[in-house]
């Protein structure tokens, strides 16, 4: 049963889950989704990405795994900048990862980053298996956001971090009001034109409003277990950065 806004949106109809239409959405839009993606955020994307990866840096996390990956724009900068003995990048988009294993590939950097299948509400790890897991822009796209957390929780060692970037609606005029213009019609105009698949991009700002920001938020990590959630407002509140201890 859903417990939050977001896990009842999906991008195509009431009938199949919603973890079956994510999937399916992410394969289909996999070929266009990095472009317009530094597109829609006007390439802002990338200084988020470097704001996340930098919470990290004092802590010298060896053992990664970034939840969600896609085409693995976050673990290959993670990768990068702070030098982890392994990275594992998980998703349930098949097409996506194929894209970020080539993008690995040319970087020179498949001995540290993989790539799994995984349902981020049951993953096959084993208890303690992490020192840091990261999720950049995908966890409102779990369809039971209470037990991914828990997962992730379970599978993180006593002490390690957890940092999470997601998309977020501004709260103060007038970046508000613009914003709201821009979701409501730049997005899914581009989206429809440049990935042939309106739907998905209907579906991105929908599931955008939809999420619990913030303070509330923060309740949702600590209910699974986590301490010291902090959470930072980024570029006027389009973005936000949530950080957690184990």
């Amino acid at each position: 049963m859903s417990q939050y806004p977001q896990e009842k949106i999906k991008p195509y109809n009431e009938d199949e889950s919603k973890v079956v239409q994510v999937e399916k959405m992410f394969d289909t839009i996999a070929p266009a989704y990095d472009n317009l993606n530094h597109m829609l955020s006007l390439g802002i994307d990338k200084s988020w990405r470097k704001k996340a990866i930098n919470r990290l840096r004092p802590f010298h996390p060896q053992h990664m795994m970034d939840v969600a990956t896609g085409t693995g724009d976050f673990a290959i900068q993670a990768c990068r900048i702070l030098q982890p003995q392994e990275l594992i990048g998980t998703d349930i988009s098949e097409g996506m990862m194929n894209v970020g294993r080539e993008k690995v590939k040319r970087e020179k950097l498949d001995r540290q980053i993989s790539f799994a299948k995984e349902d981020c509400t049951a993953l096959s790890f084993s208890d303690n298996r992490f020192d840091a897991i990261t999720v950049a822009f995908g966890i409102r796209n779990f369809e039971n956001l209470d037990q991914g957390l828990k997962e992730m929780y379970r599978v993180l060692v006593p002490g390690g971090h957890l940092v999470i970037l997601e998309l977020s609606e501004p709260e103060w005029f007038p970046m508000k009001q613009l914003y709201a213009l821009y979701s409501k019609i730049v997005i899914p105009t581009l989206g429809k034109l440049f990935s042939k698949d309106k739907s998905a991009y209907t579906y991105l700002p929908e599931s955008i409003k939809a999420f619990p920001q913030g303070e509330v938020m923060q309740k949702i990590i600590r209910k699974a277990g986590f301490s010291q959630v902090e959470f930072k407002r980024l570029t006027m509140g389009t973005c936000t950065l949530y950080f957690a201890t184990k």
